[in-house]
């Protein structure tokens, strides 16, 4: 796939993890799961796909498999301090646009990748790009364990929330559409149809901007919600949003999650 503008893949990778530990290097059909992830984000048309680890035997498994990593420093407070010492050892410029695929992410779809790249070429004036799909059950709209975002008309998220978002006040004890999205959203001239829609932790950055994130007061709003995107439009930054016509693939956060994956892998 032939990238319509440069950007650059970084997949942050930590041993630790309180619920899998050594995810990064857990085998998944024959391959440590980092190394997984980073040959399906290359598949994105990207000019370089790059881990970014604190550990020494992350960089190893991914030299082993040609796959280009850089060690930062352990001591990083979150993944955005790791990707921003990332971009300045890689020497990268202001405007030059990065996407931080997730480590646990062994399915993502490289044209969802390519596509949040893009949203930063299409929208000068955005900071940031991320992505969304529609969602269409109730529970997942009532589950504050899924972050719902809304856009503006210009496809810029206006808010994002573990709430069930936007409310409609004169229909709030029931589902209050039909589990498909208006064509034109966020263009939306009626309820009809319109779905809420689910935010996929999926960002593309300008580098410059990415380098600064951490020097920025954190939000009250962030610390509320428990949501770092946050920071950001509380610091009047844009956030263009692509709206995915389908959920991502699926992540691994537990065992269980490991094991549905190797299984989905496993039959091809």
């Amino acid at each position: 796939m032939m990238s319509a503008a440069p950007f650059t893949v970084l997949i942050p990778a930590r041993m630790a993890s309180s619920r899998l530990p050594g995810k990064p290097l857990a085998d998944i059909a024959g391959l440590p799961m980092v190394v997984r992830v980073a040959q399906r984000a290359a598949q994105s048309g990207a000019l370089r796909t790059v881990v970014a680890t604190d550990d020494a035997r992350i960089e190893q498994a991914c030299a082993a498999h040609g796959i280009e990593s850089i060690l930062t420093r352990p001591d990083h407070a979150n993944g955005s301090d790791r990707l921003a010492e990332a971009c300045a050892l890689l020497d990268l410029s202001g405007n030059d646009v990065v996407v931080n695929v997730q480590g646990d992410e062994p399915l993502i779809d490289p044209l969802l990748i390519a596509a949040v790249a893009a949203l930063l070429h299409q929208h000068p004036d955005a900071s940031m790009g991320t992505a969304a799909h529609a969602i269409n059950s109730q529970a997942d709209y009532t589950n504050p364990n899924i972050v719902k975002v809304v856009l503006d008309a210009r496809g810029m998220a206006q808010y994002f929330s573990r709430a069930p978002i936007p409310h409609a006040r004169d229909l709030a004890d029931s589902p209050w559409w039909d589990g498909r999205a208006l064509p034109a959203y966020p263009q939306v001239a009626a309820l009809a149809g319109f779905a809420p829609l689910r935010h996929i932790g999926l960002y593309s950055y300008r580098a410059g901007f990415l380098r600064d994130f951490p020097q920025l007061a954190p939000a009250p709003t962030e610390a509320l919600e428990a949501l770092e995107q946050l920071r950001a439009l509380w610091h009047g930054h844009r956030i263009a949003v692509h709206v995915a016509a389908t959920a991502p693939g699926l992540g691994v956060d537990t065992p269980e999650d490991l094991d549905r994956v190797r299984a989905l892998l496993a039959s091809g």
